[in-house]
């Protein structure tokens, strides 16, 4: 591994580019990112929000830190409520089967970095915590129809959006007549229509924002590193989260550093189910390998907005298919070279290593290796670029050019020589075992599934270890040991292929 520069994160707060340092100069990293609302299923631009803080996560743990990924699941909302009187079932069972099949979405396209998902509803004491404690200490108050935060009482409120709270616009904020101010936003919202809590302050539900903050400080505590979501969710939301936990805690800042996804839009247009251009990520990957999307998403800075289109999954797919085959291609290679060194050469070195000193320098395979230094080098400079994965995948696209070619053009080391000169031998082999290596930690980083075998030869092993399973277990029978030829149906039967003897 090779990193150029200390990594740069771009601070939403601050507006600009800063050294990241952990909070207490730690190797401990605590990650929040705001989860769904699962009341439908997720759509492609959650999907593009949650591949790039899986990204980022994977590189930060990459690159020597700890990171604890935490991604709440909003499962009590007015969305959730009306969709399950639509279809007649109890709400926390609509969330319930939401929350699973956005899981599965999120498993299809690798983002499983996520260490917890915790529901809002399995916190309602520390919610009721922060509420009271804010009614406490002035920030606070009740009327008929709910607890309101008044945004009077918090100056910053405002600074992340970078709006000044004199102009601020309220719009998206929450109705209420009895509100002291139309930019105070609820804490709890007073009901009697089921579903219900029951509070100190009457039956209700609680405040979006209050559900995350409450969240966050009862796994990080008030101050944690990375919070991240869309662009979308910074006014009211973030801002709201801010000033629930700064006056809560008394403690500033809630957090170091704020990460914002951009949009997401489909043909040019923001999407939308009233302009029939909502796709859920389900719905996509009927047609689309999940990587493909994966790389999509990629191929673009996670700051920069991107535009969908089916046409736009074209080159990704490519791009997919060039870097399977060049470590497939890099891999057999690499193999056949290792082969050929150990039979050649059994003295040369154990496993992927060989003595490469004494190599002309003005040698052009040697050339070769400091050129894989290079692109190392630039890539490393492109991720602790605040994550700059569309340059950084550039660098392994182009040089997967130069790896299939140098391939191509040392294949006649393979071609029935029966023995290569050792100098002719050692950089082609010390090339492919570093290119491979480099490869791999592209990999652990990008996790496009690049070192997975297709579907068709897994079902192809799969096939044959059952099949010497099955004549293991006939022959276990014909030597009359049924106690272990029975234990091994067993477990087959448990893996849902049913197996009855005669």
């Amino acid at each position: 591994m090779m990193c150029v520069k200390m990594l740069e994160i771009y601070n939403t707060l601050k507006r600009d580019k800063e050294l990241f340092v952990s909070e207490n100069n730690s190797k401990r990293i605590s990650l929040f990112v705001c989860g769904p609302t699962v009341y439908d299923d997720a759509h492609i631009g959650h999907g593009r929000t949650y591949i790039s803080f899986d990204l980022i996560k994977s590189y930060l743990e990459f690159i020597g830190y700890s990171v604890f990924y935490l991604e709440n699941i909003t499962d009590i909302d007015d969305k959730i409520i009306n969709r399950a009187k639509e279809k007649n079932v109890y709400y926390k069972s609509l969330a319930r089967f939401y929350e699973k099949r956005f899981k599965k979405d999120m498993e299809l396209l690798n983002v499983n970095s996520i260490n917890l998902y915790p529901r809002a509803t399995e916190h309602m004491d520390k919610i009721f915590d922060q509420i009271e404690g804010l009614i406490n200490k002035g920030f606070a108050y009740e009327t008929e129809d709910g607890i309101y935060f008044e945004v009077a009482k918090f100056p910053d409120f405002g600074k992340l959006s970078n709006q000044n709270l004199d102009k601020l616009n309220s719009h998206r904020i929450d109705v209420s007549s009895t509100k002291k101010d139309s930019k105070d936003f609820a804490l709890w919202k007073k009901t009697n229509k089921k579903p219900y809590f029951k509070s100190k302050w009457g039956n209700g539900r609680p405040g979006w924002h209050i559900e995350d903050t409450a969240i966050t400080d009862e796994y990080f505590g008030p101050q944690y590193d990375i919070h991240g979501g869309g662009l979308d969710l910074i006014f009211p939301h973030h801002e709201a989260e801010i000033a629930q936990m700064e006056s809560f805690s008394g403690k500033k800042p809630l957090v170091k550093y704020w990460m914002h996804s951009g949009f997401l839009n489909v043909d040019g247009i923001k999407m939308s189910k009233s302009l029939g251009n909502f796709i859920t990520i389900r719905k996509l990957l009927e047609d689309w390998d999940p990587m493909v999307f994966r790389l999509f998403v990629l191929s673009t800075h996670y700051r920069s907005p991107i535009d969908f289109s089916e046409k736009s999954l074209i080159q990704p797919s490519k791009n997919l298919k060039r870097l399977k085959f060049t470590v497939e291609n890099l891999t057999e290679f690499k193999n056949q070279l290792k082969e050929l060194k150990n039979n050649t050469y059994p003295n040369s070195g154990d496993g992927d290593n060989l003595d490469i000193s004494g190599c002309l320098k003005e040698d052009i395979d040697f050339e070769l290796l400091k050129r894989l230094a290079k692109v190392e080098e630039e890539f490393f400079k492109n991720m602790n670029d605040d994550f700059n994965t569309s340059r950084a995948l550039a660098v392994i696209l182009n040089f997967t050019k130069v790896i299939n070619n140098f391939v191509d053009d040392k294949k006649i080391l393979l071609n029935g020589i029966e023995k290569i000169p050792y100098e002719e031998l050692k950089i082609p082999f010390e090339f492919a075992c570093r290119s491979l290596k480099f490869l791999k930690e592209f990999e652990r980083i990008f996790k496009l599934n690049l070192f997975v075998k297709d579907i068709e030869s897994d079902n192809n092993l799969s096939e044959n270890l059952l099949d010497i399973l099955l004549d293991t277990r006939s022959k276990l029978r014909e030597e009359k040991n049924y106690e272990l030829s029975d234990y091994i149906r067993d477990q087959i039967n448990e893996l849902d292929i049913e197996i009855e003897d005669d």
